[in-house]
Formats: structure tokens, C-alpha cells, sequence
């Protein structure tokens, strides 16, 4: 059978006026168009649902019967399409993100404020993920996007560059290397350096080259708060990314570029290239985006009244 939709709505209307002609005002269409829909409509199941006389008219049996089903069909419909339209205006909808534990609790609660705040009724489901597992989670569809470092490129993820982003020093205020506009790497074997351990210090040691041997890390913990804890307490200095700025503060500790070489580390916003991404998945890593654009300078700006114009070179 090929119903239309057009034709449910037309006998929904004639039933509930009891009328053509009320019935072609509600719908804003001429009564003969609704009396050819209507019997387009008979014509197609076989079967009279209107009994019609020249006094007046009213549902047979079997339109008494299919009514309330008709009705259903309409009001689910309806709701389907009303759903549909919140999701594509950010009335509604749900975003899963992975990210590192240290972007977790730093970076990212600032910007899904600033999101909820223009489209309250989209949720934001953060998932706090060891480095190594942020892109494993959106492979597998547990989540829509994720955020990590540069990692093996998969065919099924699709990497879009975030900020790439150097490391900085972080020590306390009254340091004595504190009083820098930009610390050698060379300079940190002044003090006891506090590093994160595994894939990380691996890596870092690789884009060092030699300038690795300048120094010696007294200590590596698991998570970047561990090493911040111990820089406020006096036990040594550590590196990190200045997005972390925030939870740096917190720690009453500073940060100072390093230079002699650069060492940078890209960030990606990852999603599955073989799925489309919701509305609201879509407008929130926009959002993303152009949040860390705006913040990228910040983060990288000397100190006030100091001069930091060390000469800078990217690791090979």
C-alpha cells in the first residue's frame, strides 16, 4: 500500500472537525484537495472510513476502528521530528570525550562551562583516560571524540592538529632559576628534576638528543599532579605543558619557557572517520577549537616585564 502522510493527515483532520470544509481550513488546502486525498485514501486500503451524506458526515466503522491508530502514528512522527529539530539546533544531545587525566582537570572543565553556558541543553560526558587509551576509546565508539597527544596514526581516526604547544619549566616562585624570562634545558641540572615516567620520558629523551645529558631526572611519578605537588613542596623542579596553567597556579609554582632546543608536543582532536558526528558533537568541537585558538598566545607569552627573547628551534 502507498499511504501518505498527506493522507493520514487529511482523515485525522476530517475527524476531528467533522467537517470537509472546517477541516481544509485547518489545513490550509482547498476542500476538493481534501476530498481527493481523502478518497485516494479509501481507495488504497479498500475500505469506506468516512460515511458521507448530504446532511452530514461521520467515520464508518472501520475509520472509528483505525483512528486512535492513525493518531499514534501521527503523534510518534511528530515527536520523532520534533527530537530531530532540538538535535539539530543544540536543544538536545549528548557528547562523549576522552581525554589525558591532566587536560581533564585542567583545560577542558573551563571550556565545557563556556559550551553549557550557550547550549544549555547539550550534555558534555567527560571521560578522564590514561594518555594511551584516548584513542583506543574512540575506536571502539565509546566515546565521540577524544584529545591526545600525536600517536601511530589509525586509518579509522581522523586527527585533527589542536595546538602544538612547548614545554615549559615549572618550579616555585621564589626559584632561583624563577628569576629567567627562559631556562637552557641544560640549566635544569641546576636542580633535582621531577619527570613523569614511560612513554613520556621516552619520548621527551628522544627529542633531547644530547641536550639529555645535561641533566638528570631524580624522580618519576605516574601522573603530572604528583610532580607538581612535590615542585611546590621544594623537592625539585618538573616540565609540562602550559595548558595545565591553571592547576600550576594552584600549586603556587610558576612556569618558564625552555629553549636550547624547543621541544613541542601536538594535541589532536580525534573521531572516527567512517562516522558522522552528531549536531552536537559537531558544535562542540568547533567550540574546542576556537577556544584553544584564542588561548594559545596567552599560554606562550613571557612573563610580565621580563624579556624572553631566547632563540628558538624545534627539536629534529
Amino acid at each position: 500500500m502507498n499511504v501518505t502522510l498527506r493522507q493520514l493527515r487529511a482523515f485525522v483532520a476530517v475527524a476531528r472537525a467533522g467537517s470537509f470544509t472546517l477541516a481544509a481550513e485547518g489545513l490550509f488546502v482547498t476542500q476538493s484537495a481534501l476530498s481527493g486525498l481523502m478518497r485516494e485514501f479509501e481507495q488504497t486500503l479498500g475500505l469506506r472510513l468516512i460515511d458521507r451524506s448530504t446532511r452530514r458526515m461521520q467515520l464508518s466503522d472501520v475509520g472509528r476502528d483505525l483512528l486512535p491508530l492513525v493518531e499514534k502514528i501521527l503523534h510518534d512522527l511528530d515527536g520523532a521530528l520534533n527530537e530531530a529539530a532540538n538535535l539539530k539546533a543544540l536543544k538536545r544531545g549528548t557528547v562523549r570525550v576522552a581525554a589525558p587525566q591532566l587536560m581533564s582537570c585542567t583545560l577542558l572543565p573551563e571550556v565545557i562551562a563556556a559550551f553549557a553556558a550557550q547550549h544549555p541543553g547539550v550534555r558534555i560526558g567527560l571521560v578522564d583516560s590514561p594518555v594511551e587509551n584516548v584513542a583506543a576509546r574512540v575506536l571502539s565508539g565509546e566515546v565521540d571524540l577524544g584529545i591526545g597527544p600525536e600517536r601511530d596514526p589509525n586509518p579509522h581516526v581522523e586527527a585533527t592538529t589542536l595546538f602544538e604547544l612547548p614545554f615549559m619549566a615549572v618550579m616555585p616562585a621564589d626559584h632561583a632559576l624563577a628569576r629567567r624570562a627562559s631556562l637552557r634545558w641544560r640549566d635544569l641540572a641546576a636542580s633535582p628534576l621531577i619527570s613523569l615516567g614511560g612513554p613520556f620520558a621516552e619520548r621527551l629523551a628522544a627529542d633531547l638528543h644530547g641536550a639529555a645529558r645535561d641533566f638528570t631526572v631524580e624522580a618519576k611519578v605516574s601522573f603530572m599532579s604528583t610532580a607538581l605537588a612535590m615542585a611546590s613542596a621544594g623537592l625539585g623542579i618538573t616540565v609540562c605543558i602550559p595548558y595545565a596553567g591553571s592547576l600550576v597556579r594552584l600549586y603556587g609554582l610558576v612556569m618558564r619557557p625552555l629553549v636550547d632546543p624547543v621541544v613541542t608536543r601536538r594535541f589532536f582532536v580525534l573521531n572516527r572517520s567512517d562516522r558522522s558526528l552528531s549536531p552536537a558533537a559537531q558544535a562542540f568541537r568547533g567550540f574546542l577549537i576556537g577556544e584553544i585558538e584564542q588561548r594559545t598566545g596567552a599560554w606562550t607569552r613571557p612573563p610580565r616585564g621580563r624579556d624572553a627573547k631566547a632563540p628558538r628551534r624545534h627539536a629534529a
